[in-house]
This record gives C-alpha cells, structure tokens and sequence, in this order.
C-alpha cells in the first residue's frame, strides 16, 4: 500500500491533539492509513459485533484497557463511544493517544462537538489524488481512463474491473450506510434518483425537476442529497456571491466525490464510450474539480471553492478563494485546442468582483501545449500539474 498524501498534515495533527478523528468516504483508504501510520497501538474495529456490544453495554470497561490509546475504526457505528472517551482524555491530555476513523460525517460531527471539542483535530481522507496512483507501475494514461477507474484504493491495489467494484460498492452503501441514516420506503426510486443525478453532474441542481422525474416531492430530493454529501458520495459546489442578499445562482452544482461512479451510473463502460458520450465535458470537469479539493483536504485546508455564474449564462467553472479577496478562477474544457473564447467567463468575473479583487486566472484543457493568453495561464493539470494551495 502506498503512503498517503495526508500522513504529513496527520502526523503534525497527532503531535498537537491527544485525539485525531479521520472522515471520509466508506473504502477511502481510512482504516489502512490509521494502521499504517499508528501500528504499535492496539486496533479496534467497531464493525465487530462483539465489540461493538461491549461498547454499548460497557464503555467504561472497553476504554479502561485502552489507557496507552488506540486506534478506533468505524466509530459512527456507537457515536456515544465519545461521550465517555471525553473523560478518559481530560484525564490524560497527552497528544496522540487515540485515532478515531469514521465515514457518516453528521453523526460523527455531531458527536465530536458535543464531547471531542477542542479535543481532536478532524481530517477528512478522500480517494486517492492523481499523484498517489501514479505511484502504480499501472496506472490510467490519458483523462478519459482515469474517469473510467477512478480513484478507490482498493480498486488499483487489487487490480479490479471498475464496472464489478462500483456494483459491489453501491450495493453495500445502500445496505450498510444508507439504511443506516434513513429508512427507504421505496429503493427503486432511490436508485433511479442515483441514476438521473450522475446524468446531470456539474449542472445547476433543479430540485423540482429531479421530484417530478424520480415521482417524489422537492424536500425528499433535498434531504437524499443531504444524505449524500454527508456519507462522501456527492460534493455540493456553491455559487460564489459578494453579497449574500445579491446572489447571482442560488442553485448549487454537484459532482461526484469518485467521478468514475457517475460514469459507471449512467453506463459508460469503457473509456471508448466515456471519450465520445455528450457528458464528457461534465465528467473532465468532475474529474478536476476533485482533485483541487482532495488535494487541500490533504494539507488540511477546509476549501473555500465556488462557481461563478450571472443572469446571461457567463460561467466560471471553479473559484478557489484564499485571503477574502483573493481568487483562482479555472475554466475547465475536455478539448485539445486552447480557443480564445475559453476566458471570456473569467473576464466577466474579474468585472463583477471589482477592482479590489485579486483574480489570478488558469485555463485547464486537455491539450498538451502549456501557454499563455492574456495573462491566463493555459495548462494540461494532468501533464503540468494542480493546483495545490
């Protein structure tokens, strides 16, 4: 198994903190890391049904034996685990004890702010970056192979068909997660929504439309979406606004945290198809939008990231904002050929947000030509690079 970008971020945190919690999505890479990087301290699965019923009957007794710290896996599965580690912490504040993984973000969030506040440093480990599968002797080569393979640890390590690993995937995440969080009266609408939200990646969410389409009411496709951000399968990007009481779109975008789900959940099955189908431009955009955010969540930045749209349809397909009023802005496009037109977006930002604001400007395109053009850098991130603060 490789070493993980965020083992750097971890460590430090592990130095300052005598709790570390690690989120993210079900086979992200949670569980090997803490045992990897933690291996002298005793391992403690919250799956186990065994302990999970000592947890629950006794978990006084359970963390009486773990005084030296230890490693707690799954611990959304007894999230009142924490009340009373929160005693044994106050007790012995010593950095590092205890690493704690969990992949139900509200349950765990929840928990940690009423019990592990100000006692634990919280990472969040999404798949693996680009860079982290390069690290494979095989690996995707061109950006329409890495949509079709994704990014899931277990797939590259263990050499998998994508299309057999996403099915086993969602099969386990509605029976184990989901089931978990709400309780579904009617699956198949579930999974048509699924469908229908992986065909509209990277569009304005138009919640009555999604109702009317999948035979539910608005509010249950909010609260599925809601659901789906807090278990790591979808990432909501919001519109950037200067003022609140002004904004622009209120609608929000949503891609898929691995972008080779949503290839998988509208059918594509081969980078053959992927390269041809009319979603290749949401999907390469998908793809991109990822890797920025998985890439500060390793230097443990929480991201401040955007998009920019105005009543005429002029787009800004992402906004990393740093410092208030300081902006990257990044237009995306699946083609090889750089066209002038790919800035006009920015320009019409860089107009909106005024003259008080710092707007630094990047063109990413699947060409091979590293260039500029008005004082947009234009770039292959794939070939030259991401963007990584």
């Amino acid at each position: 198994m490789i070493t993980r970008q965020i083992k750097h971020e971890l460590t430090e945190c592990v130095a300052e903190y005598p709790a570390v919690t690690i989120l993210g999505p079900r086979q992200s890479g949670k569980t090997t890391l803490a045992k990897m990087t933690f291996s002298k301290r005793p391992y403690i699965s919250l799956e186990d049904p065994d302990i999970r019923r000592q947890a629950l009957a006794d978990p006084r007794g359970l963390l009486d034996g773990l005084q030296e710290g230890a490693v707690l896996d799954e611990i959304q599965r007894v999230p009142q685990l924490l009340s009373y580690l929160q005693g044994v912490i106050d007790a012995n504040r010593k950095p590092g004890r205890f690493v704690l993984t969990g992949s139900h973000q509200p349950m765990v969030h929840e928990a940690i702010s009423q019990s592990l506040a100000g006692r634990t440093a919280v990472l969040e480990l999404m798949p693996f970056t680009v860079k982290e599968v390069r690290r494979y002797k095989r690996h995707p080569k061109g950006p329409f192979e890495w949509i079709h393979y994704g990014f899931y640890p277990g797939l590259h390590e263990n050499k998998l068909k994508p299309a057999r690993f996403f099915r086993s995937y969602m099969a386990t995440y509605i029976e184990r997660d989901l089931r978990a969080m709400i309780q579904l009266k009617d699956l198949s609408r579930f999974e048509t929504f699924l469908h229908l939200l992986a065909g509209r990646v990277g569009q304005l969410v138009n919640y009555a439309s999604l109702a009317g389409d999948v035979g539910v009411s608005a509010t249950t496709i909010k609260n599925w979406i809601s659901i789906l951000k807090a278990s790591y399968i979808v990432f909501e990007l919001l519109p950037w606004h200067a003022n609140i009481r002004k904004r622009l779109v209120k609608s929000p975008k949503l891609y898929f945290v691995d972008v080779a789900l949503a290839a998988w959940l509208v059918g594509l099955e081969t980078p053959a198809q992927i390269e041809r189908d009319p979603l290749r431009g949401a999907l390469y955009e998908n793809l991109l939008i990822m890797e920025v955010v998985k890439n500060l969540l390793n230097q443990g930045k929480a991201p401040q990231l955007f998009f920019f749209r105005d009543s005429k349809g002029n787009e800004v397909d992402l906004l990393v904002s740093s410092a208030g009023r300081s902006f990257t802005a990044i237009e995306i496009k699946s083609a090889a050929t750089f066209q002038p037109e790919f800035t006009k977006g920015i320009d019409v930002f860089r107009h909106s947000a005024g003259e008080k604001t710092n707007v630094r400007s990047l063109v990413w395109y699947n060409g091979r030509r590293k260039t500029t053009y008005r004082n947009t850098s234009v770039s292959n991130p794939l070939l030259h690079g991401f963007l990584t603060s």
